[in-house]
């Protein structure tokens, strides 16, 4: 790969480490806060009136997390660099009455969440994971990261022409996870997150439980050129944010605020008070502004000049399906990110957008590609055109190409990862 910018394996060694601790959306917010705590920013709270200090500071909602850096000399009228992404996965969630049973086979019943690539949830080791709501109204947060339960498939001997038609699974049927065997009680995993979390289980008022495949992240290929794990759609870019924002704090002088704003609820449609089409990003912006003893003008002013980076994941061309990508646009891995652009706006990039990401790679000494869908297939869609218009904010999307999108299980390059966090770096540094 040509590029001024080396090869940094310890990020994404780090990478490695915060797929592995964040199989919810929950447990990505709370080691968000744990690493920008650990760089000196403070929690503040929505329900507190904020001050004008500078310095990090960060919000959290839920399965999001809003955080900035104003820096010494920032007015009511300073623009906003925004890094955008979000914290949730297709996966398998919890029934409000997850007890349930077959034939002997103990079992747990089950939603799908997002667009799930439901083959690849097949014969997995599945661990749980998420939060609990107690009696007092507060939250803690279960991780039984050890295999636990499993969908298994049915034996080609039963299915003799699944190899020739194709498998065909049932969303209601054929994807209950079994846990056991024997008589099913109700209340039984609920009891068992209890004893698991060492709280009572008359104090479990709700929760938000979901699977997650336990195998580790881990790089594959014969140069190790390339990382295989979870739930990179998006924690990638979370992972990347977070480090940017960082190292943008420590910039010795800034002409923006910089922000790394991840939302939950992006693979449903966003539509939450935690996901992008939500107030959360517009009010904390507003209320930086204000606090700073900003007008509506200075927030006007602030917005019309602030640009956003939505930054997700996209797709590589895949070697066994390359008609169903764009002939002349075959992102690689390990080729830098990308440039998101549909003419519709599923992606909210333009020219003067591809201009801004162009700079901010160029200043990073990064590579990057275009990603464009075939016409013939359908586009995905992001963060980005919500953010632009729900706020009147200028947005950009780009990513990091990969295969397996929505599997249990997907895979990028290695070095994509640490290309990224140094462009969004570069970015946000303006």
């Amino acid at each position: 790969m040509s590029s001024a910018h080396r090869f940094d394996r310890g990020h994404t060694d780090d990478l490695m480490s915060f797929l592995a601790a964040s199989p919810s959306p929950y447990h990505v917010v709370a080691n968000t806060a744990e690493r920008l705590e650990k760089a000196g920013f403070r929690e503040v709270m929505e329900t507190d009136a904020w001050d004008g200090r500078t310095g990090g500071m960060y919000v959290r909602r839920g399965g999001a997390v809003i955080a900035w850096y104003v820096p010494d000399g920032a007015t009511p009228a300073t623009p906003f660099r925004v890094v955008g992404a979000h914290t949730d996965s297709p996966n398998l969630r919890i029934k409000p009455l997850p007890d349930t049973s077959s034939h002997g086979w103990r079992q747990v019943a089950v939603e799908l969440y997002g667009g799930t690539l439901l083959n690849t949830w097949l014969d997995r080791d599945l661990g749980l994971s998420g939060r609990i709501t107690l009696s007092d109204g507060s939250h803690r947060l279960v991780n039984v990261d050890r295999p636990l339960m499993r969908v298994p498939q049915l034996a080609i001997h039963l299915d003799r022409g699944v190899n020739q038609d194709g498998l065909k699974l049932d969303k209601q049927r054929h994807m209950t996870p079994i846990w056991g065997l024997g008589e099913v009680g109700q209340g039984d995993l609920i009891r068992f997150v209890a004893e698991e979390t060492g709280v009572a289980a008359d104090e479990i008022r709700g929760w938000d439980l979901m699977l997650h495949s336990v195998e580790a992240p881990a790089y594959l290929g014969r140069d190790r050129e390339l990382l295989a794990g979870p739930r990179m759609d998006n924690l990638l870019s979370v992972h990347a944010g977070i480090a940017a924002l960082i190292a943008a704090s420590s910039s010795a002088s800034l002409p923006y605020i910089p922000v790394l704003a991840a939302f939950d609820h992006e693979e449903n449609g966003s539509q939450s008070d935690t996901g992008a089409e939500g107030p959360l990003l517009g009010n904390v912006l507003e209320r930086s502004v204000l606090s700073r003893g900003g007008t509506f003008e200075d927030r006007a002013r602030a917005f019309a000049g602030t640009i956003c980076l939505s930054s997700d994941t996209g797709h590589a061309v895949h070697p066994n399906y390359a008609e169903r990508h764009e002939p002349g646009h075959h992102p690689m891995p390990n080729g830098g990110p990308i440039l998101k652009v549909n003419v519709n706006q599923r992606y909210a990039t333009d020219g003067a957008g591809r201009a801004v990401f162009a700079g901010a790679c160029e200043r990073a000494g990064v590579p990057w590609q275009h990603f464009v869908s075939n016409n013939a297939v359908p586009c995905g869609t992001t963060i980005g055109p919500i953010t632009a218009a729900r706020h009147g904010i200028a947005t950009v999307d780009i990513g990091v190409a990969i295969l397996s999108m929505h599997s249990a299980r997907e895979l990028c390059g290695a070095e994509d990862p640490h290309l990224l966090a140094a462009a969004l770096t570069a970015f946000l540094e303006g």
